[in-house]
């Protein structure tokens, strides 16, 4: 035990297993509930579900990591996710399946911040770290369809289980976080100085719009899939290829993110999404549905993520950066239920087609609203190398 303490290997298999757990949890829950015979809109209900819990937990999770040993709150927050997801196998009350979907989310996604900070100070290269969460995810897609198609769908959720306690293992073989590390992230200065910022007000905007359209694309993509005639493992085997596609993005950033501007990246996350929306909405050809959503849709999202760091550092001074980057978090998810609630709505109505149509459409306005949007240059704070 003491070689794993502090070990390469110890932050592997927790950000491996992290990332693997979602991806087998959530990442087929759209498929997973509608061949159990729910509505779209259901589904989408129960994802809203999540999101609100998330907000709530969020906060309380923190004020815990802020009093007590953060590896002991993490680890009993994981178990608590792991025993929820064994037990949402039994469920088929949909108010029940979005209790304990939205529990086990909750307090999945309440650990993420500490699991980050626990990768930015341990001995090792971020990145290095951070890729093993994107291996992790692409692992899981292949996995879970693999389980799903030949197994069981229930059996998907036992695994997810199973992960998380060798992440839960994996989080006890990190180094310790610093109590004066722990409690440097306490707020500084008011909510007020951060509102009256008309740049950041104006990115809120532009940040809801692209979180609320892309986390509908990553529920419902899945299912359009399926609803085309790919069987499920196959459609898991694109996910796969999809989630790859970010290995480049995360290991070449420092060769882009900090020589482009925010807004030539911004405007070029956009264009990404609106030629896939095209795509989906008006190229009925799998093939090239297929090779536009390998090339585009993980791409944009990865470079979203960093984009964001580098927005908020730009926008915002150092001190209030923590309280900007969890206003973005909130909005985030406040777009997240809003375009869950439509898209479900679209869909027990209309069509695939119409979805994606909706979403392109959303996508060239959020697109000319980052035309107009004044931002800072943001290549001074060099993050990325």
């Amino acid at each position: 035990m003491m070689k794993f303490k502090d070990s390469y290997l110890a932050y592997l298999l927790m950000y491996l297993c992290y990332f693997l757990s979602l991806a087998l949890f959530s990442g087929l829950i759209s498929i997973y509930l509608m061949d159990k015979g729910y509505m779209a809109s259901q589904v989408s209900f129960v994802v809203s579900c999540s999101f609100v819990l998330s907000m709530v937990f969020q906060p309380f999770i923190g004020y815990l990591n802020d009093h007590f040993a953060v590896k002991k709150v993490n680890g009993f927050c994981l178990f608590l996710s792991a025993i929820l997801g064994i037990s949402f196998i039994w469920m088929t009350n949909i108010y029940l399946i979005a209790l304990v979907y939205s529990l086990a989310l909750a307090l999945f996604n309440g650990t993420n911040p500490v699991i980050e900070r626990m990768a930015t100070f341990s001995r090792f290269t971020y990145g290095h770290i951070r890729i093993w969460g994107t291996i992790g995810y692409a692992l899981g897609s292949q996995i879970g369809g693999l389980i799903y198609q030949y197994i069981s769908p229930e059996s998907m959720y036992v695994c997810f289980s199973i992960s998380l306690l060798l992440c839960i293992l994996g989080i006890y073989g990190t180094s310790d976080i610093k109590r004066s590390e722990n409690t440097q992230s306490q707020h500084k200065g008011s909510l007020k100085d951060v509102f009256l910022n008309q740049q950041l007000i104006m990115y809120l905007l532009v940040a809801s719009l692209f979180y609320g359209i892309t986390n509908i694309n990553s529920t419902y993509l899945p299912a359009m899939f399926q609803n085309e005639g790919i069987a499920v493992d196959n459609v898991s085997t694109i996910i796969f290829f999809i989630t790859l596609s970010e290995l480049p993005i995360i290991f070449f950033s420092h060769k882009y993110m900090d020589q482009l501007t925010n807004k030539q990246l911004i405007l070029g996350v956009m264009s990404l999404l609106m030629i896939q929306f095209f795509t989906y909405s008006f190229v009925h050809i799998q093939t090239i549905q297929i090779i536009v959503a390998i090339l585009t849709k993980a791409v944009a999202t990865m470079t979203f993520i960093m984009l964001n760091m580098k927005i908020v550092a730009s926008l915002v001074d150092e001190t209030h950066q923590m309280t900007a980057l969890a206003i973005v978090s909130t909005f985030k998810n406040l777009a997240s239920i809003l375009f869950q609630s439509v898209g479900g709505f679209i869909l027990d109505c209309s069509s695939y087609q119409t979805l994606f149509t909706f979403l392109l459409i959303s996508s060239i306005v959020t697109f000319l609203i980052c035309c107009l949007m004044k931002l800072p240059k943001g290549s001074e704070k060099r993050l990325f190398h």
